[in-house]
């Protein structure tokens, strides 16, 4: 059952967010970065309010990269659909699972990104979880 609502347009959509911002990490990468997207979307908080569908979410000003290139416009393959429909539907992974934030950095993470805690890495990207105290909700949505 889905966590997020999607058509088959917010599928596609989704699909090629995690090839244009993770392709190379694989896809458990790609995956990360699909749970990342929805605690965005199911969270409520931070920088991250009123997120609702999933182009609100991909689209937010300054939220990804990718969307400023065009290897993110090119038509989605159907085997990004399927990681993007297993992330639809709940799918999650460590270190993403409760993640607000990732990136990849020239070298070692920091210790923080935009004031959150670092909680792991995987390959070359980095990923922030909110405290409980900063967003309770993200904790809960599951």
């Amino acid at each position: 059952m889905a966590v997020v609502k999607a058509r088959n347009a917010d599928i596609d959509l989704l699909a090629r967010l995690l090839r244009a911002e993770a392709e190379g990490e694989g896809n458990v990468g790609m995956m990360l970065v699909g749970n990342v997207g929805v605690n965005r979307i199911r969270a409520d908080c931070s920088d991250f309010k009123g997120l609702r569908t999933i182009p609100q979410m991909i689209f937010q000003p300054h939220a990804f990269e990718a969307v400023t290139h065009g290897y993110f416009y090119q038509r989605a393959r159907e085997s990004e659909k399927r990681l993007a429909r297993r992330v639809i539907n709940g799918e999650r992974y460590w270190p993403g699972k409760y993640s607000l934030w990732y990136f990849k950095p020239p070298g070692n993470c920091p210790p923080q990104w935009y004031n959150q805690p670092f909680v792991g890495r995987y390959k070359a990207h980095c990923f922030f979880e909110p405290t409980a105290e900063t967003c309770e909700n993200v904790y809960n949505v599951f």
